[in-house]
């Protein structure tokens, strides 16, 4: 199996060699792709039982008691 980073280089010398018309349809398909995995990343989230009224109660509290990172790590 290729490496990710062979991958990217075949695909970039492939479109060198692809007219403006099969660029956009190649752009279409890499778009398609990057919206499947994005919807498969938020359903996989999603069917976590109670993660979203976790992250709505979190959202709702107030952070009186949220400091500054840099506070905290100076060393990052």
């Amino acid at each position: 199996m290729a490496s990710v980073a062979e991958l990217q280089n075949k695909l970039t010398l492939l479109m060198g060699q692809l007219s403006l018309e099969q660029l956009q349809v190649l752009t279409d398909c890499a778009t398609y792709l990057a919206d499947q995995e994005s919807e498969a990343a938020t359903q996989e989230m999603l069917s976590i039982p109670g993660l979203l009224e976790r992250v709505r109660q979190l959202e709702a509290t107030p952070h009186a008691t949220a400091r500054n990172w840099r506070s905290l790590r100076s060393d990052v």
